[in-house]
């Protein structure tokens, strides 16, 4: 199987726009026979996170993660047809999944618990990819897990944008925090008092500025809902 991951874009979405795209749009991606789906979206419960980073305009609003047999095949076809009529622009990108630390199991459709925080990184040109990667993956992977209150760490390489026009994106990461972690840093970061607070972001920005992950960044709050899970193939949404 192979994964692909579509963002959407767009003015910042009400609530009936949210729950078309997860009871809607959703399930009609669901009965296409993709081995995976899930959804993020930013809706009332996380739009206001104080982590969010918007470099693009209009910025994204939610991301759909798709696996399939084939990347270039009519599944795919109709995904990013099906998402292109709700929003204004939407970019699909061909993926490898690192998975540091999984997510909770949740039943199909349910709303994972907390806050899903989606990061779109560029590697800096003047750093060879071999670099970042190593920099990204070996080096920073456990300081991030370490300095912060994550409990689900999913980590998307980039292989190829599959969109014409597609903004240039090396990564897609998503990392599940406490929903109090939207408007309280201590709790985001899992720090104990002030102290704690200041030695957790210190050790976390030098980790992200060694992989140029400290600029040129788009953070997205979103709630999470996995409407089939390709490693549990009887847990599925309906269409």
């Amino acid at each position: 199987m192979e994964k692909v991951i579509v963002t959407l874009r767009g003015a910042p979405p009400d609530e009936a726009w949210c729950e078309r795209l997860r009871t809607d749009v959703a399930p009609r991606l669901s009965g296409t026979g993709v081995p995976g789906l899930t959804v993020n979206v930013r809706d009332a419960a996380v739009a206001d996170s104080l982590m969010t980073l918007t470099t693009l305009d209009p910025p994204v609003i939610a991301v759909v993660g798709i696996w399939t047999d084939q990347y270039y095949g009519p599944q795919i076809h109709t995904a990013t047809a099906l998402l292109g009529d709700i929003c204004d622009e939407v970019a699909a990108y061909l993926v490898t999944e690192s998975v540091p630390l999984a997510p909770p199991v949740t039943e199909p459709g349910q709303r994972t618990p907390g806050l899903a925080n989606v990061a779109l990184l560029r590697r800096p040109p003047e750093m060879a990819e071999e670099t970042w990667l190593a920099r990204w993956h070996e080096d920073h992977t456990p300081v991030a897990i370490e300095t912060q209150a994550t409990f689900g760490y999913v980590q998307n390489t980039v292989v190829r944008p599959l969109s014409a026009g597609a903004p240039a994106v090396s990564a897609i990461v998503e990392e599940l925090f406490p929903l109090a972690a939207t408007t309280d840093l201590h709790a985001f970061f899992g720090a104990a008092d002030d102290e704690d607070l200041q030695d957790r972001m210190a050790r976390m920005l030098a980790s992200t500025a060694a992989f140029g992950a400290d600029r040129n960044v788009d953070t997205v709050p979103t709630s999470r809902y996995v409407l089939r899970d390709p490693f549990r193939p009887a847990a599925t949404v309906q269409s």
